[in-house]
């Protein structure tokens, strides 16, 4: 039997969810506020060209969006700040948990994706690599059809992939724009 590289089956994989159901025509951009723990503050923009709706049988109806997104973070002393920037491309999916007052809808949204960080020495610490994985866990809701606010945990990592691996860890606020 044949062997196929990680690549392979994550091509599969996102081929397979993009072709399962119709594409939503809406676009988003974002802008979040990163706190970090390391004592990193940033601005993270984001774009999402498309969201697809998904039944599952075990989940019931989840969303599915792609984001693309460039980070700048700023860290250190006042008078000797440092910047380092990131690129990221995640899935993330969506699922509804929740109608605040019956009017707001909140989804539970968590992804994995992949990330390139220009600096392998961040906030005083070795990351090990440029090449990270983003994961992301929040609370996202809806205010009406074109708007929305998220609160998110993100981790940058690279999985153990090189021996230094501490972690980068953010919490973000986010508003989004749908057009």
């Amino acid at each position: 039997m044949k062997r196929h590289s990680p690549l392979f089956y994550f091509s599969l994989f996102s081929t397979l969810l993009l072709n399962a159901a119709p594409l939503c025509a809406k676009q988003t951009v974002s802008a979040d506020y990163m706190h970090g723990f390391d004592g990193i503050d940033g601005v993270r923009f984001a774009y999402r060209p498309i969201t697809q709706d998904i039944a599952t049988s075990w989940f019931g109806d989840i969303k599915l969006y792609w984001e693309a997104s460039a980070v700048v973070w700023e860290y250190g002393e006042t008078n000797t700040r440092s910047t380092s920037y990131a690129v990221s491309i995640t899935p993330v999916l969506m699922k509804q948990i929740t109608d605040i007052a019956d009017k707001y809808p909140l989804y539970l949204e968590a992804g994995i994706g992949a990330s390139y960080i220009g600096d392998q020495e961040v906030a005083g610490k070795d990351i090990g690599s440029n090449y990270q994985f983003e994961d992301r866990l929040g609370l996202l809701m809806e205010l009406d059809e074109s708007q929305d606010v998220a609160l998110r945990y993100m981790h940058f990592s690279n999985g153990g992939l090189n021996s230094d691996n501490p972690g980068l860890d953010f919490l973000n606020l986010s508003y989004a724009y749908h057009f």
